[in-house]
């Protein structure tokens, strides 16, 4: 690591105290660590909503702070110690790099989020585990883009786009680039993945609690393996034949909810029954955010979400909307579907005929119904098996990112 983070909390009422001790030889103190990260990384709202003005959110804030400080000192030295072993590695590195903790920190936010409301009070304990959760979230991403043969995110080049743009540079061009690409999609997500690792191995924690963590994320690995081969063999049969809910269980809600969750809760030292109880609201955060992505994948405003609305369509994506669309169509309905949806050159105006279908067949309300059950069942389980603060805190995250709109 560039850096040594030495945080302490207070419980609440308290203050956090934090210095950031280089280890580049400088020697040199950053008093107040959150402080300095906050005015390095700019604005980042926070989708926490009105828990925001709770004990328990300002703690997080702080929390996440130091995830990014982290997260940069991480990756700065990963590149110094690639530059020892080739240049080409280095680049990789860093067209990983520019991927990590682009977003909203949403998976770092879960683990010191669960943490802290369970009595943990070392932010230096939890701010590598909570940074591994975000790369491991990269790593995710990174072979999800090669699987979908994406070259951009975020409208922005991903690791494949920036390593075909790289090679373009040196006159290296169309199929003589493909392989190089894709070898740079694969290597840059196993990356990650071994770095995500490597972060909680780095946890100034007990070796017992850190491979407890490192088996939660293990299996996280695995499960979402089967979610997306459960995804991609399924776009070999009919639209109706893949169980969309489990495919965003495996995908989405283990790694990106359960995972982060438990992993802060191990850290605290919660009790097994506890931990069962982020499970359950983690399963069903994640399928209520997985349902109102897809939404926005169709309905939403890219200005609003810079999500475009007619990738998942020209893609002919599996989702639960698309499946309750072509089970609730008529005959008419569903000849729309059966020619647009998939069409790479779908247009605009294709999409709003689609778009048609999903509102008159009824398949957008239904879909919005699940997700309004999924919502229900995630603040229910929280306020009923966690303490007030966190499942407070838990339910504003549940309402500010997968709420029931519309």
């Amino acid at each position: 690591m560039l850096s040594m983070l030495s945080i302490s909390l207070e419980p609440w009422g308290g203050r956090v105290r934090s210095a950031r001790t280089r280890a580049d030889g400088s020697g040199g103190l950053v008093a107040d660590a959150p402080a300095r990260a906050r005015a390095d990384t700019g604005h980042h709202p926070d989708p926490a909503g009105p828990a925001r003005a709770d004990g328990l959110a300002v703690h997080v804030e702080d929390g996440l702070a130091a995830v990014r400080l982290l997260l940069v000192d991480d990756a700065a030295a990963r590149r110094a110690r690639a530059r020892e072993l080739a240049a080409e590695h280095a680049a990789l590195w860093r067209a990983v790099g520019e991927q990590v903790g682009g977003g909203r920190l949403m998976r770092p936010r879960l683990t010191v989020a669960a943490y802290l409301g369970l009595g943990g009070t070392d932010l230096a304990a939890v701010a590598p585990v909570a940074a591994a959760q975000e790369v491991l979230h990269t790593a995710m991403l990174v072979h999800d883009d090669v699987l979908d043969h994406d070259e951009t995110r975020r409208g922005r080049p991903n690791v494949t786009g920036t390593v075909r743009r790289r090679l373009a540079a040196r006159g290296v061009e169309g199929p003589a680039a493909d392989g190089p690409v894709l070898a740079a999609g694969l290597l840059g997500g196993d990356l990650a993945i071994a770095a995500a690792f490597d972060l909680v191995a780095s946890a100034p924690v007990p070796a017992a609690t850190a491979l407890r963590v490192v088996r939660s994320m293990a299996r996280a690995v695995d499960m979402t393996v089967a979610g997306e081969l459960l995804d991609v063999t399924g776009a070999l049969h009919g639209p109706t034949s893949v169980d969309a809910l489990r495919v965003a269980e495996l995908k989405t809600s283990v790694y990106s909810c359960c995972t982060p969750l438990s992993a802060g809760a191990v850290l605290a030292g919660a009790d097994e029954a506890v931990c069962g109880v982020l499970d359950r609201f983690g399963t069903a955060f994640g399928i209520a955010f997985q349902l109102l992505d897809d939404e926005l994948g169709v309905f939403g405003d890219p200005a609003v979400t810079g999500k475009s609305v007619l990738s998942d369509l020209r893609e002919g994506k599996r989702t639960e909307l698309l499946r309750l669309a072509y089970l609730r169509a008529d005959g008419a309905q569903r000849a729309v579907l059966d020619a647009l949806v998939g069409r790479p050159d779908l247009s605009e105006d294709d999409a709003a005929r689609v778009r048609a279908v999903m509102e008159d067949s009824g398949a957008l309300h239904e879909a919005r119904l699940v997700r309004a059950d999924a919502v229900r069942t995630a603040r229910t389980t929280a306020r009923e098996g966690l303490p007030d603060e966190l499942a407070g805190y838990l339910t504003g995250l549940v309402d500010a990112t997968a709420g029931v709109a519309g």
